[in-house]
């Protein structure tokens, strides 16, 4: 049985490795907008740390990291520094600390999805605790990008999107209001849909919980 469910489990993790991958390649992945862009791509990890446990989040959103740096990398913006220690733009170049904002929070993102699941699971529904965890994990992402940003690369960022560094904060506040806000909707209306759609999978994650 656990061959099986071991078999299932990487299959479903394949699909997601598809998904993210036709996302990096096509305008749904980053959808540029001044400054900063809205991502798909941590649906899917959110969706292996919930559906297939910790290790898979995290490894998807390990993918997911790198995707940003390819991205930023490859069609860089006004802020692709951020991302990318590859690229230099008007005067500002990326480095190392550059990796840290575009992989951490996204390894991270599938971990804290899978933990907030498991502990919901215990008391929910499934649907519920998945699109709860979603939610929350969606916020924790974008505070962890968002902070990492103000905290290295402040007042280079600033500059680089044409804001005064005393209003930086506000400016990403307001980030988290719109753009956070949708991600936040999105990702918990589709884990909703997700654990409903894959309820046959029996992995330790979701046989702990409430059907």
């Amino acid at each position: 049985m656990q061959s099986k469910t071991s078999i299932r489990n990487m299959t479903i993790f394949s699909m997601f490795l598809a998904i993210e991958l036709i996302l990096l390649f096509t305008p749904l992945g980053f959808i540029r907008l001044p400054g900063l862009s809205i991502t798909l791509m941590h649906i899917p990890v959110i969706a292996a740390g919930i559906l297939l446990g910790v290790k898979y989040g995290a490894g998807l959103g390990l993918v997911f990291g790198l995707c940003s740096v390819w991205n930023a990398t490859m069609q860089p913006g006004v802020t692709s520094f951020i991302f990318s220690p590859f690229v230099t733009v008007a005067g500002i170049s990326g480095n190392w600390t550059s990796l840290i904002i575009a992989i951490v929070p996204r390894v991270l993102l599938g971990v804290i999805a899978g933990l907030v699941f498991e502990a919901l699971n215990k008391k929910l529904p499934r649907a519920a605790s998945a699109g709860i965890a979603a939610v929350i994990a969606t916020l924790c992402h974008t505070l962890m990008v968002l902070g990492l940003i103000a905290m290295i690369w402040g007042p280079q960022y600033a500059q680089a999107i044409g804001q005064s560094p005393d209003t930086l904060l506000f400016y990403l506040g307001m980030v988290i209001v719109t753009n956070g806000l949708a991600e936040m909707g999105v990702a918990g209306v589709v884990l909703m849909a997700l654990a409903k759609a894959i309820k046959p999978i029996k992995t330790p994650a979701m046989s702990a919980g409430k059907a």
